[in-house]
Parts: structure tokens; C-alpha cells; sequence
């Protein structure tokens, strides 16, 4: 019996089983467009980047790398801020800021006359990304029964790939046909270059108007106003979500919870103690989910893909395979991460990641591209849509106790964000210093490292209370 089945005791006893409530999962699904507008936003630039590079004529890699990653210290300012404003303002209101802020940089990139305001307004739409990444599955799993948490967290990682489709696709419809034997040289006054990538970026006005309107409809999270003491209307919420037994039940499991931070706050070097193992296993899963290295083939798609001996006519649509891959197995988590647990799924994410690495690099030292090598890549992609992709946030979500969950997450978020960027800047660099294969062998050593610090560090969440994970650190 592992650490999960043991601690179902923990589960609130009137709390109903099956699939949950339409209201539960209209929450958590508008919830959830924050992620696909997250997706959408942080993939648009792949396919975007050979003709905004050719508009703007950016031929450094310095500059290639600065444009590629400058999103990154938006999504880090987001990540840092929307913490502290959500636990003052509510998850719901910095939800509509993050709603905000992506309609407002998507018309901004669109419509950038010079490098300098296309950059300002990717740095907008970072925090955007940032504030989305701590607040959709925050909401989620602070509304989201124990039994199925997992699983409508793992909902907003849906959504994240469906955007990421979803950018791949407009991208892929929006931009006119490349000759197979044209170079980035031929694109400079091309329909693309002119005008097709700036309609890929404002494309994301829809779903961002979209998301604003569904926010105006759903309710504030129970944990969040349990912390501000709005005990009846926080037991309204879990009545609508679950029935009133269950709010009870809940509602008295949050009362102790709250209570024992209290007394832990009157002891400092005690609650430091609690918090700083629980907040270390945060930071570092937050930036392995990063340093597992797949980022880099979504962000710097053409140069993986036309290192693999591709034209650039056919990168366009292998980018839209990827991103169908990451669709599919998304799903898959879905299906086992309340059945096989955290731990399991990130176990063999890091160990699978290590050994498709290994051939990926191989395949790049001995130049073997083509199909075998694209086989590799979507393997890859595969397995961490299935793992690291949704499971670090699930993770993440629940790990943390109510009252400074939102501050905490925030921290996490923001190291993941911290290490995206040093990852997608010094791609180029790696790249260029110890090849494609010495790269892919590099993230495979990060990944074996996970691994270990995985079977040594996490324990089992699945099935269990947030309040219940909250007490399991003492031991």
C-alpha cells in the first residue's frame, strides 16, 4: 500500500465521487483558457520567427537569442507578481488582469512598427504567461475535489497544448507557401514577412476575449476566501461545487488548517522549517521541467528540424505534428495521473527523457536525420506530454498549504520561468560551442539527475486532500 492509499483516511468523508459537477467543471474549464492563451503565446513565436526575423532583419545570434527569450522576463515579472496580488486581490481578479494584459499584447505585437516595440510588447505578453501559469491551476486544484484533482489540473495542461496546436496550426494556415528551395534570404518582402507574422500574434485577441467574459461568471475559490474569513460564502462555493455535506466537511478541514499555520506563525524558525523542504522539492521540479531541454524544439523549431535535414517548407508542418503528439498524450495523462500517482508518472518521464536523448544525440553525431530522427523528437515530446508537461503543475498546485499557497507557487513559478529563459538563450549558444548532439546529451544527464531527485525527494499527493498534503511534511 503506498503513501496515498494510506492517507485516504484524510479524504473529507461526504465528499462525492464520479466525475464532479457541471458547475465544478465549468469552473475549472474557464479556469483553464488561461492555459491555452499561455500555449498560444509562448509557441506563435516559432513559426513566426524565420519572417519577423526577415522584416526586421535580425541576422546575430545575440540578437536572434534576446528576441527569442525577452518574453521570458515578462513571464518572470507575471510569475513573481500575480502571487502576493492574488493572495490581497483574489485568484479571480488577477485572472482578469492576466485576461487583459494578453488581448492587450497580442494587437501590440501585431501591430509593432520597430524590433524595440515588437520586444516591449512580448515582454507584456510574458507577463501575461506569467500571472496564467500561477493562477489557472492554483484555481483549479483550490476548487477541485481530492479524487479528481490530478485530473482537472492536468485539464489546464490541455489546454496549454491545445493552444500550442493551436498557435501551430494558425501558423501553418496564416503563412502563404515557401518555395522547397527557399532560404530565410528569399523572405524579406514576402506576404509572410510584411504581414503574415503579425496576424499569427493577433490571432490570441480572440481566446483572450473569450477567457475575460467566462471569468465574469465564475466564483471566487473556497480556500482563498476561507483566508480572508469569508467562511459563508466560502461554504457556498464548495455547496455549489459539491454538495452542502461536503462543503461542511471541508469547510471544518479548512478551519484546522488555518489554525495550525496561525499557531506555526507565532513561531518563526518552526513554520520556516515546515515550509523550506516543501518549497525546495517546488523550485527544483519547476526548473527540471524546464532543463528536461523540450522547450528548446518548440522554441527553436527550425534550426532542431532543419539541423534533422528538413527544408524549411516542411518545418512548418512537423511543428504541427509535435504539437498534435503533445495533444494526444496529454490525455493519457489525464487518465493515469489519479490511477498511478505523481511520483510513478514523474519517475518515468525523467528516465524515459534520458534515454531518447541519448539517441537523439547520436542520430545528430552520425547525421542520421529524416524520418528516424523525427520519430525520436515526437517520442520525446510524447513522454513529457504525458509527465513532466502536466504533472509539475498538478505537483505544484497542491503541494503547498492554503494560506501562502499562492505566494509560494509564485516563487516556483517564477525559478521556472527564471530557468526558461536561461534555457532558451543559451540554446543558441550550446548549440553553436558543443553541437546538437552534445546539447541533447547534456539535457539527458539533467534528466537522469531528476530522477534521482525524484525517487529520493517527492512523495506520494495522489488522492488526497490539500489539506491533508499540508500535514504530510511533518513526517
Amino acid at each position: 500500500m503506498d503513501q496515498g492509499e494510506a492517507n485516504l483516511s484524510a479524504l473529507p468523508r461526504a465528499e462525492p465521487r464520479g466525475l464532479g459537477s457541471l458547475h465544478l467543471w465549468l469552473a475549472a474549464t474557464t479556469s483553464a483558457l488561461g492555459g491555452f492563451l499561455f500555449g498560444y503565446d509562448w509557441v506563435v513565436i516559432g513559426g513566426a520567427k524565420p519572417f519577423y526575423e526577415a522584416h526586421f532583419a535580425i541576422t546575430q545570434p545575440q540578437v536572434q537569442a534576446w528576441v527569442m527569450s525577452c518574453a521570458l522576463v515578462g513571464c518572470l515579472l507575471g510569475a513573481i507578481g500575480s502571487g502576493p496580488l492574488s493572495e490581497r486581490i483574489g485568484r479571480r481578479p488577477t485572472l482578469l488582469i492576466s485576461a487583459l494584459a494578453f488581448a492587450a499584447s497580442a494587437v501590440g505585437t501585431g501591430s509593432a512598427a520597430t524590433l524595440h516595440e515588437f520586444v516591449s510588447w512580448r515582454i507584456a505578453g510574458g507577463v501575461a504567461i506569467g500571472m496564467a501559469s500561477v493562477l489557472s491551476p492554483i484555481y483549479i486544484a483550490e476548487i477541485a475535489p481530492a479524487h479528481i484533482r490530478g485530473k482537472l489540473v492536468c485539464l489546464n495542461e490541455l489546454t496549454i497544448v491545445l493552444g500550442i496546436l493551436a498557435a501551430q496550426i494558425v501558423n501553418w494556415l496564416i503563412a502563404e507557401p515557401i518555395p522547397a528551395t527557399a532560404t530565410l534570404g528569399d523572405l524579406q518582402d514576402t506576404w509572410n514577412a510584411l504581414y503574415g507574422w503579425r496576424r499569427m500574434f493577433e490571432a490570441a485577441v480572440v481566446p483572450a476575449v473569450v477567457f475575460f467574459i467566462g471569468l465574469m461568471f465564475i466564483p471566487e475559490t473556497p480556500r482563498w476566501l476561507a483566508k480572508r474569513a469569508r467562511w459563508d460564502r466560502a461554504h457556498a462555493v464548495l455547496a455549489s461545487l459539491g454538495g452542502s455535506e461536503y462543503a461542511a466537511e471541508v469547510v471544518s478541514q479548512m478551519r484546522s488548517a488555518f489554525e495550525e499555520v496561525a499557531g506555526n506563525v507565532a513561531h518563526t524558525s518552526r513554520l520556516t522549517t515546515r515550509i523550506r523542504p516543501v518549497l525546495i522539492v517546488g523550485v527544483t521540479l519547476a526548473v527540471l521541467q524546464q532543463w528536461c531541454g523540450i522547450n528548446v524544439i518548440f522554441n527553436y523549431a527550425q534550426e532542431v528540424f532543419s539541423a534533422a535535414g528538413y527544408a524549411l517548407s516542411g518545418i512548418l508542418f512537423n511543428i504541427v505534428i509535435t504539437g498534435l503528439t503533445m495533444c494526444v498524450f496529454t490525455f493519457v495523462a489525464i487518465a493515469t495521473v489519479e490511477r498511478l500517482g505523481r511520483r510513478a508518472l514523474m519517475l518515468f518521464g525523467c528516465g524515459s527523457l534520458s534515454i531518447i536523448y541519448v539517441l537523439i544525440g547520436y542520430c545528430y553525431h552520425i547525421h542520421q536525420g529524416g524520418v528516424l530522427l523525427l520519430g525520436l523528437i515526437v517520442a520525446a515530446i510524447a513522454s513529457y506530454a504525458m509527465t513532466l508537461a502536466p504533472i509539475t503543475w498538478v505537483i505544484l498546485s497542491e503541494i503547498f498549504p492554503n494560506a501562502v499557497r499562492g505566494t509560494l507557487m509564485a516563487i516556483c513559478t517564477a525559478s521556472l520561468w527564471a530557468a526558461c529563459f536561461v534555457l532558451t538563450y543559451s540554446f543558441p549558444l550550446l548549440n553553436a560551442s558543443i553541437g546538437t548532439s552534445g546539447t541533447f546529451w547534456f539535457y539527458a544527464a539533467v534528466c537522469m539527475a531528476g530522477f534521482v531527485f525524484v525517487f529520493k525527494c517527492l512523495p506520494e499527493t495522489k488522492q488526497q486532500s490539500l489539506e491533508a498534503i499540508q500535514g504530510l511534511w511533518r513526517s
